[in-house]
């Protein structure tokens, strides 16, 4: 279900420091983090979008969550963006 609407999302933050710069920025709509991330990474994007209150929900995979973004590589965080 997250995957799905990840990769139908039109505007997307992706990585953790992009996801944690719109989150910053009031742009995220809802955040995904993978369960697979490291420890920090998690804490750190979940404590942001606790703050600002955007939703947020875990995934599984790292590496699913980068193919659902259309990119080759892992994505710990993602943050769909306000449009």
């Amino acid at each position: 279900m997250s995957y799905d609407k990840v990769a139908k999302a039109q505007h997307l933050a992706i990585g953790t420091k992009q996801t944690v710069r719109a989150l910053e920025r009031d742009q995220a709509q809802q955040v995904m983090i993978a369960a697979d991330a490291s420890p920090f990474l998690r804490k750190k994007v979940e404590d942001l979008a606790k703050q600002k209150a955007v939703p947020f929900t875990y995934v599984d995979s790292m590496l699913k969550l980068g193919k659902a973004c259309g990119i080759d590589v892992k994505a710990a965080a993602v943050a769909i963006i306000n449009e």
